[in-house]
C-alpha cells in the first residue's frame, strides 16, 4: 500500500474524533483491532467503543506534531485540544494490517 493511503488512513481515524463521526472510525478500524494504553492493556475493539470513544465527545481539534510511517507502522505525535480549552500531547504507535489500523499503542500523560 502506498504511504500516502496509510496516512491519509490515520488522519481519517483522528478526524472521526474531531467529528464525532463513528462509522468513520469503524471503518478505519480492522474487526480484530486491539488497543494499549496505560490504562487499557490489550482490549478488543467492543471494548474500545465503550471506554475510549466516548472521548470523541471532549475533542475539538487535533494538531500533528509528528506523523511518520515507518513499515506497518504509523508514529503519531500530537497536541489535542479539549472542548474546554486544555490541550495535551500524546504519541501513539498504530499498526496497519492493509488499509486498516489493526492495533493501537497510545503513551500519554502530558497536559499543556
Amino acid at each position: 500500500m502506498p504511504d500516502q493511503d496509510r496516512l491519509q488512513v490515520v488522519r481519517d481515524s483522528y478526524g472521526a474524533y474531531e467529528s464525532g463521526d463513528r462509522r468513520l472510525i469503524e471503518r478505519c478500524l480492522t474487526d480484530d483491532f486491539v488497543f494499549y494504553s496505560p490504562a487499557d492493556v490489550g482490549i478488543d475493539r467492543a471494548t474500545y467503543f465503550e471506554r475510549c470513544w466516548p472521548n470523541a465527545e471532549r475533542i475539538d481539534a487535533f494538531e500533528f506534531k509528528r506523523l511518520v510511517e515507518a513499515g506497518d507502522e504509523v508514529v503519531v505525535t500530537y497536541e489535542a485540544k479539549r472542548t474546554d480549552g486544555q490541550w495535551f500531547r500524546n504519541t501513539e504507535v498504530l499498526t496497519l494490517a492493509g488499509d486498516r489500523i489493526c492495533k493501537a499503542e497510545v503513551y500519554f500523560g502530558w497536559d499543556l
